[in-house]
């Protein structure tokens, strides 16, 4: 439209705006001024200026940007950041129509919970010792192994909520939905044996697991315990409460390959949160193929070639 500016005129304007009105910081400031420039490049690459720009061209550059191997994470933040400049844009009447309209990026995968595999998950588990902190940390977490719980469904438990002769443990998970889960024997093991080191106190003992002092313990409590175990444990990378659930739930599916049941183990109200860890049994698969299939080794000799 005539009495438009050019294209690197209206973003600099537009980067004035952010920065003096609306007071962004220097490094939300050198994204958008990134995204901004590529599109300034690919308008300079086609002769194209910011009053003839139409959403053809942008789908256009999109497609490059795709191609050309950009996560799809950038390309959202790239698309969103030229959103905010042509709603700028129409404000000041630099243009008739926003050509983001109806654009959409390429949906990002999220990314894959860490897991870890039997022999390190066991490894971890395994506390030594029979003090305090031992007794409680070996009962925290082969629990939290065996039943695949959340921090806050174990933070939370009461000891009327363990049957330890049935090997039996009802939570209260999100929503405040209920379930009873099985107990495996090492974790019935060190529960009791945590249990009769609790009664030691002659005091009344409500909560699973308790401080010295005995109240209930926090949640980051049990994080920083996690923290210094991964270290003492001698597993190779940090693990964190989450991750032993989701151990529990990609050990339970590579060997019963039942996804419904893992469903109802972990408490998802819907099928498609559980499907995620059907991805983690893939790997496995697909790592033990590549160890031990005749022809693996080949494939990944014709990928080198």
């Amino acid at each position: 439209m005539s009495g438009s500016p050019g294209l690197d005129t209206a973003i600099q304007q537009f980067l004035e705006h952010l920065k003096y009105e609306k007071q962004l910081s220097p490094h939300t400031l050198n994204n958008y001024q990134r995204d901004l420039c590529r599109l300034e490049k690919y308008c300079q690459d086609k002769g194209t200026d910011l009053s003839q720009l139409q959403q053809h061209h942008l789908r256009q550059c999109l497609t490059q940007m795709h191609r050309q191997g950009l996560k799809p994470r950038s390309i959202q933040r790239w698309l969103s950041a030229l959103r905010s400049f042509f709603r700028f844009c129409l404000q000041h009447h630099y243009v008739n129509l926003n050509p983001c309209t109806g654009l959409q990026a390429p949906k990002a995968d999220k990314p894959l919970p860490k897991a870890l595999d039997v022999d390190q998950a066991i490894q971890f588990v395994e506390i030594k010792g029979e003090g305090f902190l031992a007794l409680r940390d070996r009962a925290c977490l082969e629990l939290f192994y065996s039943c695949g719980l959340r921090l806050s469904e174990l933070v939370s438990l009461n000891w009327s909520d363990i049957d330890l002769t049935q090997g039996e443990v009802r939570v209260t998970g999100k929503g405040n939905k209920t379930r009873e889960l099985p107990i495996g024997k090492p974790a019935r093991q060190a529960l009791q044996q945590w249990r009769q080191h609790q009664q030691l106190s002659q005091q009344p003992i409500i909560a699973v697991f308790t401080n010295k002092k005995g109240g209930r313990l926090h949640p980051r409590s049990i994080q920083m315990r996690f923290d210094k175990l991964s270290v003492s444990q001698g597993v190779d990378q940090p693990v964190h409460p989450h991750m032993l659930r989701h151990s529990f739930a990609s050990h339970m599916l590579e060997s019963s390959g039942d996804l419904r049941a893992v469903q109802e183990l972990l408490g998802h109200a819907n099928l498609t949160t559980t499907q995620v860890y059907t991805h983690l049994d893939f790997q496995h698969l697909a790592n033990v193929y590549d160890q031990a299939h005749p022809r693996a080794k080949q494939r990944h000799q014709d990928d080198e070639d």
